[in-house]
């Protein structure tokens, strides 16, 4: 799994981003994604791109509640994006 790109606070959610979202044909938040997502961090949110070359879809960015702090919110948001891509 990639590092995080960005670490940035948006309203309530700290927005950790592992790839670019222009690099995807279409983004979405899938309702399978919020088992894993929740398991690590409670109210987490996961946005999956789908490349246009490609029918894969990869973790674009991890939405985590903001009183979680953003060197956590990178930590959780890694061990998501390692739980959904493994």
């Amino acid at each position: 799994m990639d590092s995080p790109t960005k670490v940035e606070t948006e309203d309530e959610y700290i927005h950790v981003r592992f790839r670019d979202p222009d690099q995807f044909e279409e983004i979405r938040t899938p309702d399978w994604a919020e088992q894993p997502a929740h398991s690590v961090s409670s109210g987490s949110e996961v946005r999956m791109g789908k490349e246009q070359s490609s029918d894969d879809w990869q973790v674009a960015t991890v939405l985590i509640k903001k009183s979680v702090g953003e060197e956590k919110a990178a930590e959780q948001a890694t061990e998501i994006a390692e739980k959904i891509e493994s």
